[in-house]
């Protein structure tokens, strides 16, 4: 990058004024934005003028923050540490300014007096197209957190276009991806930053010319050239003392317009490379099943890790003057195996633009990095074709090789020449065709790895890395997920938040261990009635939006039953849906039966390539069809698909909730962090002893959990031994009834039998997930949450006791533990 400094005499504009806070000083920077900014007249504004007006309001005084908190890392020289990860499901940006800037109350004065809701003008703002799932919602709290705790953190990614897919249901229930414009109009919360603009290449080829002493210097030459440039969104934590930021990069092409092809009248051939240099920040998680689409997401990968350490670097290097220091100014997180091609890529600024050793570029690279993985399926840890990564990052695989030959040669020595062992070990997998390791290049190349639950570290390094273990076992650690309560109580539960407040104070909105003086409340007749119509009111607000929005009207008595995650095999969104058949042929069976009313919401969405997480969706939405439909069932069953489950949808969702579905296949889930926003709501937990729900179970206590299934070790014992799920549901006759009425086209899709195959996959021997082995005890145990919630008060006891007890599940605690234990950054207080 090129930036060139404009040298001045050394005087300076004087210093601008704080923006007021107070209600006169909002309510005139709120008239000059709309007047001065927008060009407009207030008794002419439309909804979004309002809007943009306060969005602009509202940022002004973010940035007064964020310049302050920028001169106050400076002044301290301190250690900065940089997040990568290729998704952050911020949501909206304007309730979480407000709320951290404690903005509310002043915003709805000042607005009601124009006869503006602040709710109403908050709805304006769609959520940010950054993520999809778990990952990127914890990498937003994460950023949240660091701002909280006053660390100097960062967090970089992609700007994407598009994000992942809006979802939508057609007639006959099937998912239908639309793109997500979620930029159609200007995003005031991001600020260009067009002077950090970075190439980033692609392609070409290496050339090496020897260097004195028998090492040699290497060009990557012959490439492809693409712009990254920079848009930064501003991160307050709580009290909005901090402001940190995420630098987003967006894709331009480095080529100029081709003039002489578009006046020779191809138009659309002199358009195509700068088309093709914006795909790359298009789309989140480009269908893969293609051998395009693979390709489109390793340029992504590299695309973004390329651009922010280029960033990373130049700031280090104005600032330090040193490659050297490195290590003790900045740690960089990777966030998951999508950013590991950021190992190679630091050796080679290192190495061929610094000229530095091969051993001192080695060392700063491992001190700088640390990774935390997100998965337990060997499956899903991410590998490249070795052709394509030789054709798209040629230098890089040249680096990768080294680090390998000599990783290996270590391996060698320690365990004797183990050839089994240096097989499984090496970074390049020789058996399926050549491929990359992603997940053994992260471990080779960081100094610390982390898991992100007990459960999850301790079955890591006893299976899918246990051979990286027993070579270095103090490298591996355990960070337990968290969530912001800002967002996630604070913001979304307001009922909840203000009782919690006028009981015993604010102090858990920054320290969340303080929710434990609520459980001594949890004896108090009173404060239970309370809780439990707060629980209600949620409810209530919910079944009027969903039947607003769906048209299908729910009962706030009945017990809402709540599984919001993304869809997959392994969730086990199927042993719910088979559950909700199960009550559905038991009140036909016995229509004058006394049934605890119940309304099952599923919310998700699956990755376009996933076809049996699709026909899930489409089976899901049939079935509810069906229930919903059925005059004999009326209020005592309810089934709903919420369509596209994003961050402002899980804000009305999960604090309705009055059961957390946490159903994974026990050893398959990393953490989950649903199942904490869930418990922290109020929600209680049915789950297996799989993820994070070991540690809730822990918190909460035994009685106020509701765990069933197969243990992890029970399931590696079972697949071990061998599964036959047919078997059991020869022996099992109501197990056996939903399937067959699910086979036999009792919720027909576009053809009668359509789910067959779905069914057959479930009783296939050795069926990975092990659905139907779960199947009994989970029945069992939704049968004793039935009998739970026929005595409310009892119920409203364990829910306030599930809110208590989840302290530990805090961002702010697992981002002080990296903190502390793997990155080596101190807090930066205002003075």
């Amino acid at each position: 990058m090129t930036t060139e400094k404009l040298h001045t005499n050394g005087s300076s504009l004087p210093a601008p004024l704080d923006p007021a806070m107070d209600k006169q000083g909002v309510a005139v920077a709120l008239a000059g934005r709309m007047a001065y900014g927008l060009g407009n007249d207030s008794g002419n504004a439309t909804r979004r003028d309002w809007y943009n007006a306060l969005a602009l309001t509202v940022r002004e005084r973010l940035m007064s923050r964020w310049l302050a908190t920028q001169r106050r890392y400076a002044s301290a020289e301190a250690k900065k540490v940089y997040y990568l990860s290729l998704e952050y499901l911020i949501g909206r940006s304007l309730t979480n300014a407000t709320m951290n800037l404690d903005m509310d109350d002043t915003l709805r004065e000042v607005l009601m007096e124009v006869g503006v809701s602040l709710e109403d003008l908050r709805e304006v703002e769609p959520d940010a197209g950054l993520g999809n799932g778990g990952l990127g919602r914890l990498a937003a709290c994460y950023l949240d957190s660091m701002a909280t705790c006053q660390l100097p953190g960062f967090g970089y990614g992609i700007r994407y276009d598009y994000g992942i897919f809006t979802q939508v249901f057609g007639e006959n229930g099937e998912q239908i991806e639309r793109p997500t414009n979620w930029l159609r109009y200007t995003n005031l919360w991001e600020m260009p930053r067009e002077e950090r603009r970075y190439t980033v290449r692609f392609g070409g080829r290496v050339t090496a010319t020897p260097r004195p002493g028998g090492d040699r210097d290497y060009n990557w030459i012959d490439t492809d050239s693409v712009l990254a440039i920079a848009y930064d969104t501003p991160v307050p934590g709580n009290d909005g003392e901090t402001v940190n930021h995420l630098r987003l990069w967006s894709a331009q092409s480095a080529a100029e317009f081709n003039l002489s092809l578009f006046n020779a009248g191809q138009h659309a051939a002199a358009a195509a490379e700068l088309s093709a240099a914006e795909h790359l920040s298009h789309v989140l998680y480009p269908d893969d099943s293609t051998e395009q689409g693979k390709e489109l997401r390793l340029r992504q990968q590299y695309f973004f890790v390329s651009a922010s350490l280029q960033d990373i670097v130049q700031d280090h290097l104005e600032q330090y003057g040193s490659l050297g220091s490195l290590p003790d100014k900045v740690a960089i997180q990777l966030n998951d195996t999508h950013p590991a091609v950021a190992i190679p890529e630091l050796m080679r600024i290192c190495r061929d633009e610094h000229s530095m050793s091969w051993a001192k570029s080695w060392g700063i690279t491992r001190r700088v990095f640390s990774y935390t993985n997100h998965t337990l399926l060997p499956e899903a840890l991410e590998t490249w074709s070795f052709n394509m990564f030789q054709r798209l990052l040629p230098r890089h695989l040249n680096i990768i090789l080294k680090i390998n030959r000599l990783f290996l040669d270590d391996v060698a020595e320690r365990f004797d020449h183990d050839v089994d062992r240096i097989r499984r070990m090496s970074l390049i997998d020789e058996e399926h065709g050549r491929r990359v390791r992603m997940a053994n290049l992260a471990i080779v190349g960081s100094h610390k790895v982390n898991g992100v639950a007990a459960m999850h570290s301790q079955i890591m390094t006893q299976s899918i890395f246990r051979d990286f273990y027993d070579m270095y076992p103090d490298r591996f650690t355990n960070v337990t997920n968290g969530v912001t309560q800002r967002r996630w109580l604070k913001e979304a539960n307001p009922g909840l938040r203000d009782l919690i407040n006028e009981t015993i104070g604010n102090r858990w909105e920054g320290d969340l261990e303080a929710l434990g003086e609520l459980a001594d409340h949890a004896e108090n007749p009173e404060f239970r009635a309370k809780f439990a119509a707060v629980k209600h009111g949620n409810k209530a607000a919910l079944a009027e939006s969903v039947e607003r929005v769906l048209g299908i009207r729910l009962n706030p008595d009945s017990l809402f039953d709540v599984q919001a995650k993304r869809i997959h095999e392994y969730k086990r969104q199927l042993l719910c849906l088979l559950y909700a058949v199960t009550r559905y042929l038991r009140i036909l069976k016995d229509p004058e039966g006394d049934f605890v009313p119940r309304t099952i919401l599923i919310a998700g969405k699956a990755a376009p390539g996933y076809v049996r997480a699709k026909q899930i969706v489409k089976l899901i939405n049939n079935v509810a069809r069906v229930i919903n439909n059925d005059e004999r069932v009326g209020d005592r069953l309810k089934l709903v698909m919420i369509p596209n489950y994003n961050v402002s949808v899980a804000q009305h969702l999960l604090p309705a909730a009055d059961l957390s579905e946490q159903i994974s296949t026990a050893g398959m889930e990393a953490s989950g962090t649903g199942n904490m926003k869930l418990a922290l709501n109020g929600a209680l937990t049915i789950g297996t002893l799989d993820g994070a729900n070991v540690e809730i179970r822990d918190a909460v206590g035994d009685d106020n959990i509701f765990i069933f299934g197969l243990t992890a070790e029970e399931v590696e014992a079972q697949r071990t031994s061998g599964y036959f799920p047919r078997e059991i549901a020869r022996h099992h006759t109501e197990l056996r009834e939903v399937l067959d009425l699910i086979a036999e086209g009792g919720f027909p899709g576009d053809s009668y039998n359509e789910f067959t195959t779905l069914v057959e996959h479930l009783m296939s021997d050795n069926e990975h997930f092990l659905v139907l082995a779960d199947y009994a005890s989970y029945v069992a145990c939704q049968d004793r949450v039935d009998a739970l919630y026929r005595q409310p008060d009892e119920w409203a006891r364990k829910a306030i006791i599930n809110t208590a007890k989840v302290g530990f599940f805090s961002s702010d605690r697992s981002i002080r533990t990296y903190a502390s234990e793997i990155w080596d950054v101190k807090p930066v207080p205002p003075e």
